[in-house]
């Protein structure tokens, strides 16, 4: 067997090319991009060609020794000042150009030598072959690492090893995550990707650190149930960012989960000063010590008098306060701006306000007065509980400890963080408590109908009891009687009135008798409550859900009246910071509120820069990392309910960056998502960041930016559902494209691809034209969409696209065609072109369901037919069961134990309530005659277990149920089963469930349907499927409205509406209009630049089909 020294030597043909190369100084060239052929991994071919060159260095170093080198002995081989970064960073090879040579290169040199048993000379920095060393310096870097990642096995040190994953479908899959990279885990939709990122690695994470907490901290946390997986080594500290949304709470804002807020308040409390909101001046607290320098500040001579005000604006005598005065020594006061004697002030009329003020001394301002005038501030600020007044020959001036104005005593309680929270009793509104919005009965929902009487029902919450013999309507009947209310006119025909007492009740006590249904006489004294206030005081008081959600249906938000929105009360709103209120300031978009940050910092004292700098700096930090996501068209005060799950997901990322974390565990679930490819580039770098801070990064993600951005890539599949679950490939870029049985890697490579169309179509030339639309940040736009033709709404992050098209579209339309009238009606001039069509779809996001119970079959309503299905067979007839039987709702057929859930509830008290399977039906929501019932084989329980792939052919033979069951796998759902619960669906899967019931109808060819970001969670194959439908629905002569970012639906749109140019204030304007051919040529376009490389390469590769 050949010596590794025989090995590196070769033939001596190959060991003169390197020399030449080596003389050339051209050794770079031998690392060129062709070398490796993956990042981490070193060509088979090639080991033997870096072999030689290691000797080859040596060798040369060797023989150029002189008096400056001497042998090296006993080399240890350790990497001594090697940074672990350089030595182990996949892209180390990229660092070879911007490397110097050193003693650490040296150390290095040495060690790889060493590693191969070659001797390599001390080196000194006086080196005359310096020049020679720094020559062979750099490829020893990727030398280094890339023999080192051949020699030595994968450990946990420098990997996370999952070993045996068989979580949900996962097939027992091994997989390497190198550590210190950005991996990004790709697939078809429901291949297993998330299932190995979240519910394997990152739960088994958050297991690993529960158990590492005492035994008390553990209970209450809970129990973490270990995944189905043999091991996983190499683990850090994870942190999950998925796309749940921030929070439902009210009271939580963008500004409260990136704690911004918090320290905006520390700010204000700190640096701010209090204007008087009548006289705009402001106010200022005045130390006893600042006061006495006040009075001293008057020129040399000047005549002074110091006041005590202790009467102001009251009414009476004074005569107890005028008495203590003078039992007290003083001579003189002031009464209502008049200087008397104090015995000259008597008979004060007691029907009048007063002002008394007490002389407390009367001075020449000179030098030596500051002792008597610091006494005499003293006993002023005593007798009238801080307050000072100075009478000079210039005029007035009032002085307070407080923060009060002197003109109309407006006061400020002092300043601190607390007053500032719109959580605290001391800073909230005190109608709205906070929430800025009020939840209050709104006429139109409570009376729909103004031309109809009250007996005709036009009151809604008494139409179902008019003369009937309830309590509630006999009072109000006795109401309306007492002050001769005509209940058989139209409501509308009531005087203001007769609607107020309607509405807010008997404006006297009222003496009167209730007689029941049993005779029972009460008698009551007191107001009665008008049907308003009734139903409002109804809803604080009912702790019951269900009536919760009935007088909820008689309420909408709205903003509330005293703060106007603000949340806080007047004392807060008063202090002002760079010209603006805290709540003026957490109006601003982010990019704005930067700016807002700068500008204060730069209009600072010298001492309030000492207090403020550290905040400023903090506050503008997670500032700037929330615009550097691509969120700079958000507000501070925006609802965190309001967010989508992307703009959550991207602040909670954020979030993180601020943290600056080191060493830990991020496992993010498509973070792209809601991006337009310009703020996709900003997230991506914002990735590579946290990965550079020394983080492991775990992305789920299909976006193809994302995947080439990335240092290492893992692929499962090959298909989704029972087909998926396996490891298809883990490597890098390059590999995958060569991956045969990738069809990531087919589409990445170009082998497989969505065709552009040739020809768009030209629609029925009818269209809706929308005028003067200003809905958020809209600026009063002119919109035409063309009819028959599929539509994309573009533009990036911000730009106006939801408030278009959801805000004002569909809400107008809805208005227009079903009458609905919206809680808030579209903020536009006027739409035309309704007549155009006869029906509207809007399909969002919304979850179809709030509980377990939902799940597809029940919502795209082949459920129904199922359990007809069941009803049918031979055991259901014999029992006598009917298709109700089979419902997991109702009693009869369902567990009764845990109701058809299959899971049951156990409260926990202030722990969160915990859910075990049923120990009765095992999860199975049924009782055991009803499961004993079949149809092939099957109970209906393992219908609803059964995969929608498998149903199609379980069903084959029953074309209704076939059909609903088919849209549903024509949309790519396949992989979902019949029962699973609506909690469990994204928000993408939510969406194409709603698509797949709305395919089922028949077309009108006048129906227009709009989609919000259809292909959230899609792999670029389901993508390929999507648009087949979406492409089917509009050949029938329907329309199709879509809200996109995705390139591969914009390319094969008829008509594009690209808005912008940008986010926030500065989007909301139409940038371009027209086929994709025309808004690629568009300059001004976001969309259009990155739409012209699409179009320009499939051009180039013969992407297009007619």
């Amino acid at each position: 067997m050949r010596s590794l020294r025989e090995e590196a030597l070769g033939d001596d043909q190959e060991i003169r090319r390197l020399i030449a190369i080596s003389k050339s100084k051209r050794l770079a060239s031998v690392f060129g991009p062709g070398l490796f052929a993956s990042k981490g991994k070193l060509q088979k071919e090639n080991h033997t060609l870096l072999q030689q060159l290691a000797w080859l260095i040596t060798s040369e170093l060797n023989k150029k020794s002189d008096a400056h080198w001497h042998r090296n002995k006993g080399s240890t081989g350790r990497n001594d000042g090697i940074r672990t970064r350089d030595l182990y960073h996949p892209k180390v090879a990229h660092y070879q150009a911007v490397l110097r040579p050193g003693e650490e290169n040296y150390t290095l040199c040495k060690n790889v030598c060493h590693l191969y048993s070659f001797k390599l000379p001390s080196f000194s920095m006086k080196c005359p072959f310096s020049r020679l060393l720094s020559d062979f310096i750099p490829p020893f870097y990727a030398l280094c690492y890339n023999l080192r990642a051949m020699e030595e096995e994968k450990n946990s040190r420098n990997w996370i090893l999952v070993k045996g994953a068989r979580e949900n479908n996962l097939k027992n899959i091994h997989v390497e995550i190198p550590k210190g990279s950005l991996t990004v885990f790709t697939g078809l939709s429901g291949s297993g990707k998330s299932t190995l990122a979240f519910d394997t690695i990152f739960n088994e994470g958050q297991r690993r650190y529960v158990e590492s907490l005492s035994s008390y901290a553990r209970q209450f946390l809970g129990g973490f149930e270990k995944p189905d997986v043999d091991s996983i080594e190499g683990l850090s500290p994870a942190i999950s960012i998925d796309q749940k949304s921030a929070s439902h709470n009210p009271r939580s804002s963008v500004g409260t989960v990136t704690e911004i807020y918090d320290y905006l308040r520390l700010l204000y409390a700190r640096i701010g000063v209090p204007y008087c909101p009548n006289h705009h001046e402001p106010i200022t607290a005045y130390s006893p010590t600042a006061m006495t320098d006040a009075i001293l500040q008057y020129e040399n001579g000047t005549k002074i008098q110091i006041l005590s005000p202790v009467v102001q604006h009251e009414k009476g005598t004074q005569e107890k306060v005028l008495e203590r005065i003078r039992k007290e020594g003083f001579v003189r006061v002031r009464v209502d701006g008049q200087i008397l004697d104090i015995e000259e002030a008597k008979g004060l009329d007691k029907n009048k306000r007063h002002d008394v003020d007490i002389v407390i001394d009367r001075v020449i301002v000179k030098d030596g007065l500051r002792s008597r005038v610091a006494d005499d501030v003293e006993l002023a600020l005593k007798w009238s509980k801080g307050y000072l007044i100075i009478l000079s020959e210039k005029g007035e001036r009032l002085l307070s400890e407080h923060h009060s104005c002197p003109k109309c005593g407006f006061s400020v309680p002092h300043l601190e963080p607390r007053l500032f929270s719109f959580n605290a009793p001391l800073g909230y509104c005190p109608d709205c408590h906070g929430l800025g919005i009020k939840r209050e009965v709104a006429l139109d929902l409570l009376i729909p109908d103004e031309s109809k009487s009250i007996r005709e029902g036009a009151i809604r919450y008494f139409a179902n009891i008019v003369n009937s013999t309830n309590l509630e309507w006999k009072e109000f009947e006795l109401l309306c009687t007492r002050y001769n209310i005509p209940m058989d006119k139209p409501f509308s025909s009531l005087n203001k009135k007769e609607k107020d007492i309607v509405l807010f009740g008997s404006p006297d006590f009222l003496d009167y008798t209730l007689t029941s249904v049993n005779g029972n006489k009460m008698n009551r004294h007191g107001y009665i409550e008008g049907v308003k206030t009734r139903i409002e005081r109804l809803y604080r008081e009912t702790t019951s859900p269900w009536m919760s959600q009935y007088y909820e249906s008689f309420m909408r938000d709205s903003i509330c009246a005293t703060c106007r929105g603000a949340r806080l009360n007047e004392a807060a709103l008063s202090v002002q910071v760079g010209g603006l209120n805290i709540f003026e300031a957490t109006e601003l978009s982010l990019d704005r509120f930067v700016s807002w940050c700068d500008s204060v910092s730069n209009s600072l004292s010298k001492m309030e820069h000492a207090i403020a700098d550290m905040i400023l700096k903090e506050i503008k930090n997670r500032a700037n990392f929330l615009v550097n996501v691509g969120l700079d068209y958000l507000s501070l005060s925006r609802y965190a309910m309001t967010l989508s799950g992307g703009e959550a997901q991207r602040i909670r990322l954020a979030t993180q960056i601020g943290s600056r974390l080191s060493g830990v565990l991020y496992v993010l679930d498509e973070p792209s998502i809601g991006l337009h490819q310009r703020d996709n580039d900003k997230l991506i770098q914002t990735l590579k960041e946290m990965r550079d801070l020394g983080n492991t990064l775990i992305v789920v993600e299909h976006d193809e930016d994302t995947m080439r951005a990335a240092d290492y890539l893992v692929d499962i599949g090959p298909g989704a559902g029972v087909h998926g679950g396996e490891l298809v490939y883990e490597g890098d870029e390059k590999g995958l494209e060569a991956c045969e049985n990738s069809i990531t890697g087919a589409y990445l490579s170009g082998r497989k691809y969505i065709p552009v169309p040739l020809k768009r179509r030209k629609g029925n030339g009818k269209c809706i034209e929308i005028r003067g639309a200003y809905e958020h940040n809209l600026q009063k736009i002119n919109v035409k969409f063309p009819l028959g033709k599929l539509i994309l709404v573009t533009g990036v992050s911000g730009s106006g696209k939801s408030s278009l098209v959801n805000e004002t579209l569909v809400k107008a339309l809805d208005d227009a065609l079903n009458r609905k009238k919206d809680i808030f009606p579209p903020k536009l001039q006027s739409i035309k072109g309704v007549e155009n069509v006869d029906k509207l779809i809007a399909i969002d996001q919304e979850p179809i369901g709030r509980t377990p119970r939902s799940n597809p079959a029940t919502y795209t309503g082949v459920f129904d037919d199922i359990r007809a299905l069941f009803a049918e067979t031979d055991e259901a007839r014999a029992q006598g069961y009917d298709k109700g039987r089979f419902s997991f709702n109702v009693k009869g057929g369902r567990c009764e134990k845990c109701q058809g859930a299959g899971v049951t509830r156990i409260s926990m008290s202030f722990l969160p309530d915990v859910y075990v399977t049923c120990d009765e039906c095992e999860g199975k929501r049924y009782n055991e005659e009803t499961l004993r019932c079949l149809y092939k084989g099957k109970s209906i329980y393992d219908v609803l277990d059964m995969r929608i792939e498998d149903a199609l052919e379980f069903f084959a033979n029953r074309p209704q149920i076939v059909r609903k069951i088919k849209t549903l796998a024509d949309v790519g759902l396949g992989y979902l089963k019949l029962g699973q619960p609506a909690t469990t669906l994204s928000g993408g899967e939510a969406q194409r469930v709603k698509l797949a019931t709305e395919l089922q109808r028949r077309s009108t060819g006048k129906t227009i349907y709009v989609l919000d970001e259809p292909t959230t969670g899609l792999h670029t194959d389901d993508i390929s499927r999507l648009i087949a439908i979406l492409q089917r629905i509009v050949d029938q002569g329907d329309t199709v409205v879509v809200i996109e970012h995705n390139l591969d639906v914009i390319k094969v749109a008829d008509w594009i509406i690209d808005l912008g140019p940008l986010g926030g204030y500065r989007g909301g304007q139409i940038v371009a209009q027209g086929t994709p051919e025309d808004v690629a040529k568009i300059e001004g376009s976001y969309t259009g630049q990155y739409l012209k490389k699409v179009l320009d390469k499939a051009i180039a590769l013969g992407q297009m089909k007619e």
